[in-house]
């Protein structure tokens, strides 16, 4: 009896370690790219969590352990071994802040391609983000590049903050300020754009489309008045904080 009790603890074990899978890397790496397939656990900080889906992300509790599955679409510069991840699939957006990258592995983060994340849920000032994440590319995956829903009439409401890190565009805004980060080109952009009579702070992230993008120069170039069209990520602090990535006068 208590061999046979030994050989199922052994195998247990042995089952334990096949369902961690990668165990998450220390801050300012990488781990090792692997194929991350079915729901098997990963470790973070020494807690073992389950694959969830968008759902079951948004319902954990702040500070908890996470583990999500998701496409990238767009990243911020890579820097001393981070980099912030916009990401997106059909079930709902995401962003990834100051996750652990070496550059060679920032430099592969294309829209589309699919990885899996672990880290810890966060909110700053409203924004639901993943923070202390590390990744693994899921190999021989699937990709998928999200397609702006249009959120022109989810301005003001409470259903907007539902579609959080999204990629979207909003039709007919009027631009009421422009105003530089520091006073002049080279940082970010505060944008203040008008539906209606009430008002939204968005913003050009110059790591995000850097000075020398189309969207970074148009931006540049509007005065109060101006109706545009804009799409971007929603980004959220202390309300939405859409981080433009294309704008145009409308027609």
């Amino acid at each position: 009896m208590k061999k046979l009790f030994a050989m199922l603890l052994a195998v247990l074990m042995v089952a334990g370690l096949v369902a961690c899978g990668e165990t998450a890397a220390p801050a300012g790496t990488t781990a090792t790219p692997t194929t991350a397939t079915g729901d098997a656990t990963e470790a973070t900080n020494g807690t073992e969590v389950a694959l969830m889906t968008y759902e079951e992300f948004m319902a954990a509790e702040v500070d908890a352990a996470v583990c999500i599955e998701t496409y990238v679409q767009a990243t911020r510069a890579w820097w001393n071994n981070t980099i912030c991840v916009y990401a997106q699939g059909p079930d709902g957006g995401y962003f990834m802040y100051d996750m652990a990258c070496s550059e060679e592995d920032a430099a592969k983060l294309t829209p589309g391609t699919k990885i899996r994340v672990t880290g810890d849920k966060a909110i700053y000032d409203g924004e639901v983000e993943i923070m202390n994440g590390t990744f693994t590319f899921v190999e021989g995956a699937d990709t998928y590049v999200a397609e702006a829903m249009d959120a022109t009439e989810l301005l003001g409401t409470e259903e907007l903050e539902k579609h959080m890190n999204k990629l979207a565009s909003f039709k007919g805004l009027t631009i009421k300020k422009v105003e530089y980060k520091n006073g002049a080109p080279g940082d970010d952009i505060y944008v203040t754009v008008a539906k209606g009579e009430n008002e939204y702070s968005f913003c050009v992230e110059m790591y995000l489309t850097g000075v020398d993008s189309d969207v970074y120069k148009t931006v540049g170039t509007l005065a109060e008045g101006d109706v545009v069209d804009v799409e971007g990520f929603l980004y959220w602090y202390k309300g939405v904080n859409t981080h433009i990535t294309a704008i145009a006068k409308a027609a």
